[in-house]
């Protein structure tokens, strides 16, 4: 029923029985597929001929959609909800099933998410702590899953769900609209072009689209296993070392939530996670939200630092270059640094937005 695409760096060199062989699995934000990873992939795969580099579609995300799709009626579609628990569910699987099976000396994965893939990523260190190395959030947005009443996103839809679900899809999938959200989410407007306005478009052709997005608006939060629905408490419960990895100029997953999400990584506690535990945290400037397409060489210097080094202690090894690194990319300069744990103190201004969402 799922149509997995991974975008997978196998070549011979990269599947050497070797001890030290990587693999991370780049997770995608909302309304795209594995083709935004295009860029970052050749600087991940390139720094280590051991490192293997996974992508993957959520079903109902790029190529992966249930078979002979029919509006959410079809016999493949009946009984699905689009929730975030049920992308948890088919990654997991691809983790297991392929990245770990298909890998003698992978025995866990690096996880690298944008947006919503972030969301997932912690979702799923915070789900199977036995699957997952380290964690990599890449604005990651501390918030999915409306849970608006009248429906459980099980499909079919009803009738208002899914009228609402059509007239809300038809608007955000039209060109022009695309091309507005991507102009306003990226800091540099020439890193984004018509070939990936038209690839996010493709996407939402089939017929499982609108179906799909009304599940999608009436979904769920995702379920911790433990008692809090917070995304930040669980956040200081993960046993795993987290990178974060932020865009200054995003407008809606701002810095602010970054700050706060690395605040609560710095104090996680002891009893729960374990106490050698590593957390860093990198501000890119003149970059949105997205900076796995925008600042695709500094995000695959960094991350391929963070993955390939045995100690990630604080004062270890150098993710960027100096107290600050500046990369070009063709459509602009990026300036990296890194935010030590000991430097930030979270602003009245940066409480008062979290505590708005999360």
């Amino acid at each position: 029923m799922v149509s997995i695409s991974p975008t997978i760096d196998n070549s011979p060199e990269t599947r050497k029985d070797t001890d030290d062989q990587v693999a991370i699995l780049l997770l995608n934000g909302f309304g795209v597929g594995s083709f935004h990873q295009h860029r970052l992939m050749p600087n991940l795969s390139s720094s280590n001929k051991n490192t293997i580099v996974y992508g993957i579609d959520y079903l109902g995300q790029g190529r992966s959609w249930p078979k002979n799709c029919d509006d959410g009626t079809s016999p493949t579609e009946i009984g699905l909800i689009y929730s975030i628990d049920m992308w948890a569910d088919q990654i997991i699987r691809f983790m297991e099933e392929i990245i770990i099976c298909e890998n003698d000396n992978v025995k866990k994965v690096t996880i690298v998410g944008n947006s919503v893939g972030g969301h997932l990523a912690a979702v799923l260190a915070s789900k199977r702590p036995d699957l997952v190395a380290s964690i990599c959030l890449l604005n990651a947005t501390p918030v999915w899953g409306l849970n608006l009443p009248g429906w459980s996103g099980h499909l079919p839809p009803p009738f208002i769900p899914r009228s609402i679900g059509r007239f809300l899809f038809d608007r955000i999938r039209d060109l022009g609209t695309i091309e507005k959200y991507l102009a306003n989410g990226y800091a540099n407007r020439g890193a984004c072009d018509d070939v990936l306005v038209h690839q996010i478009r493709d996407c939402t052709e089939g017929k499982g689209g609108h179906a799909a997005f009304a599940s999608i608006l009436w979904s769920p939060p995702a379920t911790f296993p433990s008692d809090e629905s917070n995304f930040y408490s669980n956040l200081s419960r993960l046993s795993c070392d987290v990178l974060l990895i932020f865009g200054r100029d995003d407008p809606w997953c701002k810095p602010s939530f970054g700050r706060r999400m690395f605040h609560e990584l710095c104090n996680r506690d002891s009893s729960i996670s374990n106490q050698n535990t590593v957390q860093r945290y990198i501000e890119l400037e003149n970059v949105g939200h997205c900076p796995n397409h925008e600042a695709p060489q500094i995000v695959g210097q960094v991350v391929s630092r963070w993955v390939n080094t045995e100690q990630r202690e604080k004062d270890g090894v150098d993710l960027i270059d100096g107290e600050a690194q500046l990369i070009p990319e063709p459509w602009g300069n990026i300036s990296a640094r890194e935010i030590l744990e000991g430097s930030m103190q979270l602003s009245r201004r940066d409480k008062f937005l979290t505590s708005l969402v999360g």
